[in-house]
């Protein structure tokens, strides 16, 4: 390799701005070009590229890549950040960009083993072939083998220059896997029932009965901070700061309050800070300290000296909160606790992605309420990342459950409690108690996706260890003998399933999903183009296909009955033989979805029908709009619509009602005319549907 292939190859009149690789980027704000990555470094840091304000850590380092190829990657990193682009191409994100360096350098690191000196220019077909066979051997799922070869893909689209035009391996068609496509269902897992109960009782008692105790902790700490070692004694004479010391033990003695200590020893450091005396002059009374101390003793608790308002059946919840690193109820882990909590609560709330909750502000939040004063629907306001133009985001808002309303204000107070200037966004890094500087805060970037998924982890092994020291039984339990890993991108799915699954039904005791669900799409509906509606139909489609599974498993649907309930049949057996084929069981969900989407029978059970959707017959339906995929179950008319079959279960709900409207029509005193001639008419509906036995019968 010559030296001349080092060299930056951007020359230009403005060569002072392009060395710097992110001259073509709009920065984060606190950033400036002059202190950014150079193109002659080996390491460039992206994050000031990055408008997202959790976003850290992005850096390519171009020193693990093989010295051959170091300058190409160099050269298109460099051309995908900030240089001039190839027609019909768009600036990819810094995201896309780390993602495609690190995909690259393993086949840049390949390339220098199979074929070492071997430049990029000099590829050929059967070198590509070779590392298409090499990717089937090492990698064994399609979809990061598609990743890998879209990555090697760039060098033709960005940097044809630096390749070989002929090798491209776009047009190669063993380059290829033609029986694959990338995987677009989703695949997070969504946090187990037993799991998620117990997570979200004890956030909520962060928020709802723990937080006024750490606010109060915190307002504590911020008061008995000093500035700087000396305290206000400085310049004191020596024996004046004796006295206060003399004075200072002697009220201890007489109020019977414990002296500072930690792990069961003197806290030196915390009683010369509270009395604002210097070390040195307490060494001096070290023997009156230490027969002060066996008189009152120590303890952990003293430096704060607070007391514990919240009450956990009936008793404080923790004996006080300390200042000592490392402790369950220490101030810096207590505040971790209760922001996390108050994310956990936003996040499943909500529906919002990480990148959106993490751009939450003070005063993000807005209450409507009604005309008796009282509030009735939380709306928060962020940015939105997902399928958007703008890489800074744009703004959106969702709406949200009065306990993520409450965590906001929580996060709030939490904010405005801390020393420093104020805090930008909700979810920057908290930092209080020792250790935590004079700035006691997290600057002007948010918890990073890594730093979440940590406190996550976090907050189940406080919630054990904590239950387990004091005989509780509310822990978070394992799943299949280990403890289950919360991460970010669980919430939102196990809200979908929630949403999709119970739609009546509730949790932790007071939060009613019907209500919710109809907040949640209003909110997506209006600013935000989450997906969220998708995620949830997804998990209604499961549903679904569960539901007929086992009806199939159980010959239920040979027992069909109604207008279509011969349709039915047919539909279903179709639908069995080809999950038999396939070996598709109900609680197999990407199979069952795929299973779903090539051979779904538009069969929809639902409480007094199961309907057979067609839409030609459909009453749901307008006549005007587009032939519809499914139907409006909504709107559905089951006692006119020649689309219903009839299971057990929807015989049994009309039977009931049957017996409700008969009671009704007996009732005395009497309905008045008109009402019992409307459920007559009813009645005679229903006897008929019920009496319905085959297609085209009524």
């Amino acid at each position: 390799m010559t030296p001349d292939s080092l060299e930056l190859t951007v020359r230009s009149e403005d060569d002072d701005i392009r060395q710097f690789v992110l001259h073509g980027r709009a920065l984060r704000s606190g950033h400036v070009l002059d202190e950014t990555a150079r193109f002659v470094d080996d390491d460039w840091p992206l994050a000031p590229a990055s408008l997202q304000s959790q976003a850290r850590g992005l850096t390519l380092r171009f020193a693990t890549v093989p010295l051959t190829h170091r300058n190409v990657l160099k050269r298109l990193c460099y051309t995908m950040l900030s240089g001039p682009l190839p027609p019909d191409e768009e600036r990819p994100r810094v995201n896309s960009i780390v993602t495609t360096f690190y995909n690259l350098r393993l086949f840049l690191v390949w390339l220098d083993v199979h074929a070492p000196g071997k430049t990029t220019r000099e590829l050929t077909d059967e070198d590509l072939e070779a590392y298409q066979r090499h990717l089937l051997l090492s990698h064994p799922t399609a979809t990061r083998r598609f990743a890998l070869r879209s990555s090697v893909n760039m060098l033709w689209r960005y940097r044809p220059d630096d390749v070989d035009r002929h090798a491209d391996p776009r047009r190669n068609a063993s380059w290829t896997e033609h029986a694959v496509t990338p995987a677009h269902e989703n695949k997070t897992d969504r946090i187990p029932e037993e799991v998620h109960g117990r997570v979200l009782v004890w956030a909520l008692r962060f928020i709802d009965d723990f937080s006024e105790d750490i606010l109060q902790a915190i307002r504590a700490w911020r008061a008995r901070r000093r500035p700087a070692p000396q305290g206000p004694m400085a310049g004191k004479p020596y024996g004046f700061q004796q006295e206060r010391i003399q004075a200072y033990l002697a009220t201890v003695r007489s109020t019977g309050r414990a002296l500072p200590g930690y792990l069961g020893k003197l806290h030196l450091n915390a009683i010369a800070h509270i009395i604002g005396c210097d070390r040195t002059a307490l060494q001096r009374q070290r023997d009156v300290l230490d027969a002060t101390a066996d008189i009152v003793g120590v303890s952990e608790y003293a430096e704060l000296d607070l007391e514990i308002r919240a009450r956990l059946d009936g008793e404080a919840w923790i004996p006080g909160v300390s200042l000592s690193p490392g402790l369950e109820d220490s101030l810096t882990t207590l505040t971790r606790m209760l922001q996390i909590s108050c994310y956990i609560a936003i996040a499943f709330l909500s529906g919002m992605r990480d990148n959106e909750i993490k751009h939450l502000r003070p005063g993000c939040c807005n209450t409507a309420y009604d005309a008796t004063g009282s509030p009735y629907r939380w709306t928060v306001t962020s940015l939105a990342f997902k399928g958007e133009s703008d890489e800074g985001g744009v703004t959106a808002t969702w709406v949200v459950g009065a306990a993520a309303a409450r965590a906001i204000h929580i996060l709030e107070a939490a904010h405005a409690n801390l020393p420093g200037p104020p805090v930008q966004w909700l979810f920057a890094p908290m930092k209080v108690g020792p250790g935590a500087g004079s700035a006691g805060r997290g600057g002007n970037h948010a918890l990073t996706l890594a730093a979440t998924n940590q406190q996550l982890s976090r907050f189940t092994t406080w919630v054990n260890t904590y239950c387990n020291a004091r005989g509780r039984q509310d822990t978070i339990p394992d799943v299949d003998g280990r403890a289950w890993r919360l991460s970010t991108r669980q919430f939102r799915r196990t809200l979908a399933w929630y949403i999709a699954r119970h739609p009546g039904g509730s949790i932790a005791g007071a939060i009613q999903y019907r209500h919710h669900s109809i907040q949640m799409f209003e909110g997506y509906a209006g600013t935000s183009d989450s997906g969220f509606r998708a995620e949830v139909e997804a998990e209604q489609a499961l549903l679904r296909g569960e539901e007929l599974l086992a009806m199939i498993d159980e010959h239920d649907h040979s027992q069909l009955l109604g207008p279509a309930g011969h349709d039915a049949q047919a539909r279903l057996s179709a639908l069995g033989e080809h999950a038999q084929f396939q070996g598709v069981v109900a609680t197999d969900r990407h199979r069952l979805l795929r299973l779903l989407a090539r051979n779904d029978p538009a069969v929809y059970p639902d409480r007094y029908v199961t309907c057979v959707y067609d839409h030609r017959k459909a009453l749901c339906r307008t006549r005007t709009e587009p032939a519809p995929a499914k139907p409006n179950l909504n709107n559905c008319k089951p006692l006119a619509c020649a689309n219903v079959a009839l299971t057990a279960t929807n015989r049994a709900q009309w039977e009931a009602e049957l017996a409700t409207i008969e009671a009704d029509i007996a009732a005395r005193p009497a309905l008045p005319p008109l009402l019992v001639t409307q459920l007559e008419e009813r009645h005679t509906k229903i006897v008929k549907l019920l009496q319905t036995t085959d297609i085209g019968t009524a």
